[in-house]
């Protein structure tokens, strides 16, 4: 028995390293993923060039860090919380990719509803 990322079941048994995860995650998710990822990637890192910039001070940070200037500080910042954003993508994509469905299906009923000959003969 497989779950639905296509990894077997282990209900007692050691997870998945988080590699083979994410692999199934991209296998199932295709492309979405890895733009979840990026955008993800892209908030944290202008986030944190901003709050850089509005006074975070990175010399807090010390080393040759603090040095770097505002975005290379930030990029730095970003690789730390990088597990938390794979967690985040590995959370996120689902309910993003379900709510794409959702948007489609409904575009889809909307589409079919205004070509049946009762829509075009009330004037919808």
């Amino acid at each position: 028995m497989t779950c639905r990322m296509g990894l077997p079941d282990a209900p007692n048994g050691p997870k998945p390293p988080l590699r083979d995860r994410l692999q199934a995650h991209l296998v199932e998710f295709g492309s979405l993923a890895l733009w979840v990822y990026l955008g993800i990637f892209a908030v944290v890192l202008f986030g944190f060039a901003l709050a850089i910039t509005l006074g975070f001070d990175a010399a807090e940070i010390g080393g040759p860090v603090a040095t770097a200037g505002t975005w290379g500080v930030a990029y730095v910042a970003t690789k730390v919380t990088q597990p938390l954003r794979i967690a985040a993508t590995l959370a996120l994509t689902p309910v993003i990719a379900a709510l794409l469905r959702r948007r489609k299906r409904a575009r889809d009923a909307e589409t079919t509803a205004t070509s049946t000959p009762e829509a075009r003969s009330s004037g919808v």
